[in-house]
């Protein structure tokens, strides 16, 4: 797991994790399924959070949801190996927070598999309304970007 180093269109490079292309991922085509590619940048978007003490912590009642998700299949993943999700983030707006998403493989780490993204908004879950992001997230952000820009 790495931390701040800078990717393209002023992203940084927050976390790195891998995880097992499990048997049952793949589908009838005998390649991993689409839709779980969509699981593999969940996991590395929740991972991160936890790494960094956000979920699981004292902000109950509060979180993160996907409002867009999107995903760039560039090339078919099949069992056996494991997937390096490489997460970054763009700057914070009040609420909000963008993150990208590259999948490679363990034993082939120069090509990108897929590339992805998602725009996380911070609510209240009882009040069903956007709050501003935790200053300990905030906090995070803004020193992976001000380490980006020296």
């Amino acid at each position: 797991m790495e931390q701040a180093e800078a990717t393209s269109n002023d992203y940084q490079r927050v976390f790195d994790m891998s995880m097992p292309i499990r048997w049952g991922d793949m589908d009838a085509f005998g390649h991993v399924n689409n839709t779980v590619y969509f699981r593999y940048m969940e996991q590395v978007r929740i991972s991160w959070f936890e790494s960094i003490g956000i979920i699981g912590g004292a902000d109950e009642g509060q979180g993160p949801v996907i409002v867009n998700a999107s995903m760039e299949f560039l090339r078919q993943l099949h069992y056996p190996g494991d997937v390096i999700g490489v997460m970054s983030v763009g700057k914070p707006g009040r609420s909000s927070l963008d993150t990208g998403f590259e999948l490679r493989r363990a034993d082939d780490p120069g090509t990108i598999y897929a590339r992805g993204a998602a725009r996380c908004v911070w609510i209240d879950y009882a009040a069903g309304r956007s709050v501003p992001l935790p200053e300990r997230l905030r906090e995070v952000l803004d020193r992976a970007h001000l380490i980006a820009a020296q």
